[in-house]
């Protein structure tokens, strides 16, 4: 399985390609965008993207940080999250056109100590136009120019990580994101995404023990969380996948995916009413939800013992 990953710059200023309208549907996306102390964001640029359509458009978060986005079509969407002095992210959703979505909870970090000129946001956005045009040889070479011309932005080592990991390479994608830990040991992000490179090198030991190294409560991405649990679960660590899970399910209590999940490692450690619980919740929050036949199923396996 493929990771996630995140695309941070310091500035990204990106050009979203708006295509012939494939990508409309009638499914409904609702989200909100904190910073790191939990405070909402207004004025965040938020672009969804479906690749299969070749289609998207943007909107922006209002007072309260919160966000829409209708008319989409079933399937995996990119979402991109920018704005000025903040570190930008990038991540992947399923759009289900049968159900409510859950809400999709983004922190964005405020970027420190870097002073962006008009040159840099000039040079960012050709750089990052590339990159959403899937030119990743031809963003690469820009990332790596900059990082040459402002090393003291050494940030952007994550943005020729991610070229290098688009384009499968993923141990040049390692060297990147390491030249970021150098600089600053305890960015989260970096130790994620090194673990991520690893993950798909289906080195699972070393994502895992990149994993470890990232204190749980400083992740505030529920799908970041929820797939560093399925890591655990895959191998049979079930504890550790419980602690990813519900911390998931803390932040982004319908997040119907990780309580399926949280009543599976409960169900695998038989921890009967537990997992009970996280399936009821499940039935609750939206009953006619697509693997809601399975979750019966437990239900009824699990009131029978």
């Amino acid at each position: 399985m493929k990771k996630t990953f995140v695309l941070c710059a310091c500035v990204l200023l990106m050009t979203a390609a708006l295509a012939a309208q494939d990508y409309k549907g009638k499914a409904r996306l609702l989200g909100v965008v904190l910073d790191q102390d939990g405070k909402p964001l207004e004025g965040v640029k938020v672009t969804v993207f479906l690749p299969e359509a070749n289609g998207g458009f943007s909107v922006t978060t209002d007072k309260e940080g919160r966000w829409t986005a209708a008319w989409l079509k079933k399937g995996s969407w990119n979402l991109d999250f920018e704005k000025v002095g903040y570190e930008p992210k990038k991540i992947s959703v399923s759009v289900s056109e049968a159900q409510k979505n859950p809400e999709v909870k983004i922190n964005i970090k405020k970027v420190e100590g870097l002073m962006v000129t008009e040159d840099l946001k000039k040079e960012l956005g050709a750089a990052n136009e590339l990159f959403d045009k899937n030119d990743y040889q031809g963003a690469l070479a820009a990332f790596q120019a900059m990082v040459q011309k402002y090393p003291e932005a050494y940030i952007l080592w994550k943005n020729v990580g991610n070229c290098y990991f688009a384009l499968e390479q993923y141990d040049k994608a390692e060297e990147a994101y390491h030249k970021i830990v150098e600089k600053d040991p305890a960015d989260s992000d970096a130790m994620l995404l090194i673990g991520n490179t690893y993950a798909n090198r289906k080195q699972n030991d070393k994502a895992l023990e990149w994993y470890n190294k990232i204190q749980i409560d400083k992740i505030k991405d529920t799908i970041v969380l929820y797939n560093i649990g399925i890591d655990y679960y895959s191998i049979g660590k079930y504890e550790d996948a419980l602690r990813f899970f519900k911390q998931s399910v803390e932040i982004q209590a319908d997040n119907l995916d990780a309580l399926y999940q949280l009543g599976l490692v409960y169900l695998n450690l038989q921890k009967n009413a537990e997992a009970i619980a996280a399936f009821e919740s499940i039935l609750k929050i939206n009953p006619d939800w697509e693997k809601a036949p399975q979750v019966r199923s437990f239900l009824e396996y699990l009131k029978k013992k």
